[in-house]
């Protein structure tokens, strides 16, 4: 037998810990929690109070103060100490270890408790001591009851008294503070209320909302105590192994989730004492701490692996899991995106090196052990530039581990800052056994309790929110881009020649030959205003722009020839659940490859498999109209922004633009100019130009399109394109998608890679404005702009959201000003096929499709679903919104267009 598992076996931990400490190395055992340290009692530990069963008081006392000496196994550090990290980067200055105290009992696997503005831990095994964050110099409040090893502490919800509870094998004991704190001024000794005796070993305590009632998980059972005295409340049975955490429902107080090392989660309703609901086994590794948002009802369980679990638990949804995350991936997908900025950056080779010693580290490295879950608030300092954005994508949780502390966010799913303690040299633990974190902050510094793994240390951590989030910012923040064009064109752009020309488009009946207007021989007159040659300046064109106000309460002063072009989007409407038609497309089953509304919502366009582009009524009403002309799928289908024109792309290599009014009137670019298939095609800069991507470059095509009604002149081919403009992805990477705006004017390009990456253009300069690497874990499939609609009006800056998707990965909104991830929408099915997302016209909602036969609704504002749409006959590929009103179109992998209204 290895000897390694010989000492596991046999919980010779600790001595097989020094031998490694001795060595220069620190080995992490990846089940360590079943094996857990279990330390010496101390028989020299003085302990004031009698042995009194329940309901009796326990009787404490203050402890003197801790100084710079060594004595009896304690150690305090006079001052804080300025923690200076290795990698050499800012972060040092974010973190200080505020007190240290090394005890003759390891406190590791123990409930450490933190509670604005205290911190409880138990010393030399069964004493509880409180060190107070405001006022650090004073010296600790010292409880003492227990006779034997404390194993969890917790406090109160409630401010005022403030309650703190301990629990060892021989008794739990709840202590009012304030009550402690006053005895200890006076001189007498602080007393508790003893609420059960031999319980067992205890993993875990928890107040209820009220504070009225606390729940222990002892062994494989969790008993809810009354809060004042000896009343065991209710008795909670059925998990197979030891209770771990639980925590309890925030809107629903009567429901308790406990996590288990039996791998699963309970929701109990400790009224009647009965389960609720039992999940299947999640993972390999037993589940360690349980969290519970209040704002986004969604479960958070994090087990000993390293991963986390989120469950959606509102009532619809079934206990559905929203997504799992693996903290060893995300971290390392942070640690790539991180580019360390201004003074306090690497050099090149620092970079090289420092990505090489990670690598080294990452093959010898150990999974993250979840040891503690706890809210944190980054609303004052993550506070979005986008006033369209719900405030709680700022709400974020600290994930304290056996390797570092993490801060993620529960709207995007992402690290916003690691925290590694192998990183920080003056650091005197360098892996945690016990963490308990702050949940407010003080002055923009959060708290954090940590007691070693195979030390006997325990210090607190004072962490500087600011300074840590600035010193891991990534390279994507302060670019400045934005959808809406701010500047004219330059004369140097690709866009300057379509400015130009719309500048010098003169009305059709005025004549511009020269030979009909001669100059005439008349005297040169100065009149009083002489108006500028304008040659010197670049042409002024009068930039349209999105809606983003409704004047006059949404009445207009003329009357409008179409009903449909009276009528604002209603913004207050249900959603679109009401499936009103259903029709095919053909006969056989064919797969919609592209679907798209006009602007006006009139007609529905779609790219078809087997080569044909069908134009149905917005209604799918009636017979559609067919173009016909492609010899391969229909990749892509855009209309030209006055709906008269559109264009496709197709496989074989071919763009071909349509008159809407029929297909007689078509123009073909030859497949000999492009030598790869054509995967996107639009309209671009209000139909100045056709942007399509073929392979790894992006092409700007001025086009021209004759429409002269002459019977006989019509056969000859007049209308042309010409390229403008030619760019390549970072890396010649294929484009896998492409999104720009052609409502209104706009410079930015958005474009999807093979490599996983998204890349932005800038038009008017004629290049790359920004990167952003590893944005899905797939290539992305589709890029979903918000590009609003004139039927509904939005703020300008909810402009600069997209959506992005691929497969496996789910659904992320970005905003451009920021280049950050947002939101992440998770939960529908899509492992395979590439399932499309649209986003509504009134910017609120999202619809994507799903393997599952399913379409999913989301609103912006939440990462869970909000409806779910059936009676499709496959998988639904494309999802579309319609611009005028609250109306969605699907198409199914088979061939079959649905259309859904509002209820």
């Amino acid at each position: 037998m290895d000897p390694l598992c010989v000492c596991l076996a046999t919980g010779a931990v600790p001595a097989l810990s020094s031998q490694l400490r001795d060595a220069g190395k620190l080995f992490f055992p990846l089940f360590v929690n079943l094996f857990p340290l279990q330390g010496q009692e101390n028989a020299s530990g003085r302990v004031t109070g009698s042995t009194s069963g329940p309901g009796d008081t326990a009787v404490a006392e203050a402890g003197p103060g801790f100084h710079a000496e060594r004595g009896g196994g304690r150690l305090k550090m006079d001052g804080p100490q300025n923690v200076v990290s290795s990698d050499d980067s800012c972060v040092g200055d974010a973190v200080i270890e505020k007190y240290v105290v090394e005890s003759t009992e390891s406190a590791s696997h123990v409930q450490l408790a933190c509670s604005e503005p205290y911190c409880a831990f138990p010393l030399n095994g069964h004493e509880l001591c409180v060190w107070n964050a405001r006022s650090p110099s004073d010296q600790l409040l010292s409880l003492r009851g227990h006779h034997q090893s404390i194993t969890a502490v917790t406090f109160g919800n409630e401010g005022s008294p403030l309650l703190l509870c301990s629990a060892s094998r021989d008794r739990v004991i709840v202590w009012n503070l304030d009550e402690c704190r006053e005895d200890a001024l006076e001189g007498a000794a602080p007393r508790g209320t003893v609420l059960g005796t031999l319980l067992g070993k205890v993993l875990c305590l928890r107040f209820s909302p009220d504070d009225r009632t606390v729940a222990v998980c002892a062994g494989n059972k969790i008993l809810m105590l009354d809060a004042k005295g000896p009343s065991v409340l209710a008795e909670l049975r059925g998990h197979l192994a030891p209770v771990t955490a639980l925590v309890f429902c925030a809107w629903q107080a009567n429901l308790v989730i406990s996590v288990s090392e039996d791998r699963t989660f309970k929701v109990w309703d400790c009224r009647v004492g009965t389960s609720v609901h039992t999940s299947p086994v999640l993972t390999a590794y037993p589940l360690l701490r349980v969290f519970v948002d209040e704002e986004t009802k969604q479960l958070v369980a994090g087990c000993a692996d390293g991963q986390l679990w989120i469950f959606s638990l509102v009532e619809a949804h079934h206990y559905r899991c929203v997504t799992r995350v693996d903290l060893r991936k995300k971290r390392a997908s942070f640690s790539a995106k991180k580019v360390p900025s201004g003074p306090c950056g690497l050099s090149g080779e620092s970079q090289l090196s420092s990505r090489n010693e990670q690598e080294k580290e990452e093959r010898i490295e150990s999974v993250f052990l979840v040891l503690q879950l706890e809210r944190c608030d980054l609303s004052h300092i993550l506070n979005p530039v986008c006033e369209c954005l719900p405030s709680d994508n700022t709400k974020c949780l600290w994930i304290g581990s056996s390797a570092g502390l993490f801060l993620f966010n529960l709207a995007n799913f992402e690290l916003e800052a690691v925290l590694l303690y192998k990183d920080f040299t003056s650091l005197s633990i360098k892996v945690a056994g016990s963490c308990a974190i702050m949940n407010r902050t003080t002055n923009e510094k959060a708290f954090c309790l940590l007691a070693s793994m195979f030390g006997n240390e325990i210090a607190v951590l004072e962490i500087n929110l600011p300074a840590l989030l600035r010193s891991q910012q990534g390279s994507g923040v302060g670019k400045g881009l934005s959808v809406l064009a701010s500047s004219c064109v330059l004369p140097t752009s690709p866009l300057y020649f379509g400015a130009a020309e719309k500048k010098s488009t003169k009305p059709v009946g005025q004549k511009q030959s020269a030979a009909r207007n001669p100059v005439q021989d008349r005297p040169l007159v100065f009149h009083s205003k002489v108006r500028s040659s304008g040659y010197a300046a670049a042409p002024h064109v009068a930039m349209s722009s999105p809606k983003t106000n409704v004047k006059n309460d949404g009445k207009r002063a003329s009357k409008c020839k179409n009903s449909y072009k009276c009528r604002d989007y209603p913004l207050e409407s249900s959603l679109p659940a009401r499936l009103r038609e259903r029709v095919a497309v053909a006969q056989a089953p064919t797969a919609v490859c592209h679907l798209q509304y006009s602007g006006d919502g009139q007609r529905l366009a779609c790219g078809l498999a087997n080569h044909l582009l069908l134009v149905f009524d917005g209604s799918l009403t009636g017979a559609p109209a067919a173009f016909s002309g492609h010899d391969g799928p229909v990749s892509a289908v855009s209309w030209s922004h006055g709906g008269e024109w559109l264009v496709s792309a197709s496989q074989d290599r071919s763009l071909r633009l349509w008159s809407a009014r029929g297909a007689a009137r078509t123009v073909l670019l030859g497949k000999d100019m492009f030598s790869k298939p054509i995967q996107f095609s639009q309209f671009y800069y209000v139909d100045a130009f056709i942007l399509l991507s073929s392979g790894p470059e992006l092409h700007l095509l001025k086009y021209h399109m004759e429409t002269c009604k002459d019977e006989i002149k019509r056969y000859k081919q007049k209308s042309k394109f010409k390229p403008v403009h030619r760019l390549s992805m970072t890396n010649a990477t294929e484009i896998t998608s492409l999104s720009a705006v052609n409502d209104f004017y706009s410079h930015i390009v958005l474009t999807a890679g093979r490599n996983k990456t998204l890349e932005i253009f800038d038009l008017n300069a004629g290049c790359s404005a920004a990167v952003i690497s590893e944005a899905h874990s797939r290539p992305v499939h589709q890029i979903c702009q918000n590009k609003g609609s004139s039927f509904a009006a939005q703020q300008p800056e909810a402009y600069n959201l997209f959506l992005t998707t691929a497969v496996g990965d789910g659904i992320k909104l970005w905003d451009l000003r920021t280049l950050r991830c947002e939101r992440c929408f998770e939960g529908h099915a899509n492992r395979c096929h590439l399932c499309g997302v649209a986003l509504s016209a009134c910017g609120r909602r999202v619809a994507c499709g799903a393997e599952d036969r399913h379409v999913y609704l989301y609103e912006m504002g939440s990462s869970t679903f909000s409806r779910r749409l059936g009676g499709h006959t496959d998988t639904v590929t494309q999802v579309a919104f319609s611009p005028s009103a609250p109306q969605l179109a699907t198409a199914t992998l088979d061939g079959k267009l649905q259309l859904f209204v509002a209820e």
